[in-house]
């Protein structure tokens, strides 16, 4: 009994680290179908629509960039709960302004822009706590990275699913409700769950070392990574395509094929589904695999095949059938991308370097939903859909000649080591770790 406890309680750090990811992450799901639905059918407007995702995404993808140095100084337990509690207030201030008539535009622009804004650095410290709370686990750190993989993955099947269902019978408003009580939650799990030795700053650098002498340590790092430096700028040109997909053009074909909310909530669900599929077997047999062929087949699954069924007009039982075998592909690439991150970088520069990769990988983003919604209005969606589906074939093939790839199977196998360790005889510098995360459905 003795033993059962004491195994719970190490379990505790990453089980309460997996929840709130969990929550907060299902609730930006839901959100991500109610907000788009919410000011498409207030506004009935495909630029307005575009524009709400930028400026949500405008600050997320700059804040993230910037606080990294912060995290790793103040910690990452502090600033996962305190980001968290922000995003609570401002999601729920907007179906509170919109019940009392005081919700304007500009107000709603700004309120998203509020929630893009701590919910970067949030995110990141949720991210950069995976190898402490797997180390207080004692779980191997390539199966706590498959966890926190397959928790964002049952987040992207149950929030679009629940978000299609709630916005189809309740209304949108209501999934901004939820959205709200989802990140309070989050909060709450990482402020009670996770001990405080857990979220202790990372950084060891001297405590009067500057703010932007901090901030180019993480650049400079990163810039001498050919190979992570390519992955980024590639996934950064998917993300772009991928968040134009979710935000606008899903949407609008829904709003306009007549298939409604539900279909956006049916089949995000079903490629959600597919993905955690696709991420156990992963988990179980990838690291059997050559790295480059699994991943390179996974995009060619995940990318263009979903533009191209939408455009053709197909039934909706195709459309299904499409998603489905996008998310089994996609399933197969965070885990990848995860691993790769996991065997580079020192604790201490964690916060800075996944900040600004992160951010460097998503910066496209803010952008989808702008060019997806000029795209709608000038050309049409049939045109729109198909020229984004080509555009994600030619990025993910074209970036597959070049040489740096050759390293994803090179480096297999080499784990994190400690900085205390000595100098990585492979190249001269310290260990290396940088999460990227594609971002799909």
């Amino acid at each position: 009994m003795t033993g059962a406890f004491s195994r719970t309680r190490r379990l505790r750090p990453l089980g309460g680290l997996l929840a709130a990811m969990a929550v907060a992450l299902t609730g930006t799901r839901v959100s991500a179908i109610a907000l788009p639905w919410f000011v498409l059918v207030t506004t009935g407007s495909a630029t307005q629509t575009g524009l709400v995702a930028f400026c949500e995404m405008t600050p997320y993808v700059v804040v993230k960039a910037l606080t990294g140095p912060l995290v790793d100084r103040a910690g990452p337990r502090v600033v996962s709960w305190s980001t968290d509690a922000v995003s609570a207030a401002a999601a729920g201030a907007i179906p509170l302004l919109h019940a009392l008539d005081l919700l304007t535009f500009p107000v709603l622009l700004a309120l998203v822009a509020v929630i893009g804004a701590v919910r970067g650095p949030g995110d990141l410290a949720k991210e950069v706590m995976v190898p402490d709370a797997a180390e207080r686990a004692g779980v191997p750190l390539e199966r706590a990275t498959g966890l926190s993989g397959v928790t964002e993955r049952l987040a992207s099947t149950v929030g679009p699913a629940a978000g299609g269902l709630l916005v189809a019978v309740l209304g949108p408003l209501t999934g901004l409700v939820v959205n709200a009580v989802c990140f309070a939650l989050g909060s709450l799990i990482i402020a009670l769950a996770l001990p405080r030795g857990m979220g202790r700053p990372a950084d060891e650098a001297p405590a009067d070392s500057g703010y932007w002498r901090r901030f180019g340590e993480g650049f400079a790092f990163l810039r001498g990574e050919p190979l992570l430096l390519t992955i980024i700028v590639m996934v950064g040109v998917t993300n772009l395509l991928d968040a134009a997909f979710s935000t606008v053009l899903l949407p609008v074909w829904a709003e306009r094929s007549g298939n409604g909310p539900a279909a956006i909530g049916l089949s995000n669900g079903v490629w959600g589904a597919t993905a955690v599929a696709g991420s156990l077997v992963a988990a179980a047999v990838a690291h059997r695999m050559p790295r480059r062929v699994v991943f390179f087949a996974g995009f060619l699954l995940a990318g263009a095949p979903r533009f191209l069924v939408l455009a053709t007009g197909a039934p909706m039982w195709a459309v299904l059938a499409v998603f489905a075998a996008s998310g089994a592909g996609g399933g197969f690439l965070n885990p990848i991308l995860g691993a790769i991150a996991f065997e580079r970088v020192p604790r201490g520069l964690r916060g800075r370097v996944n900040a600004l990769g992160d951010a460097m990988a998503w910066a496209g983003i803010p952008l989808g939903g702008l060019a997806a919604g000029a795209a709608v209005a000038g050309f049409g969606l049939g045109p729109a859909l198909v020229a984004g589906g080509a555009a994600y074939f030619l990025t993910t093939n074209l970036a597959a000649l070049l040489p740096q790839w050759r390293e994803m199977d090179r480096l297999r196998g080499r784990g994190v080591r400690d900085p205390a360790a000595g100098p990585d005889v492979r190249s001269g510098s310290g260990p290396r770790e940088v999460r990227r995360e594609a971002r799909h459905g």
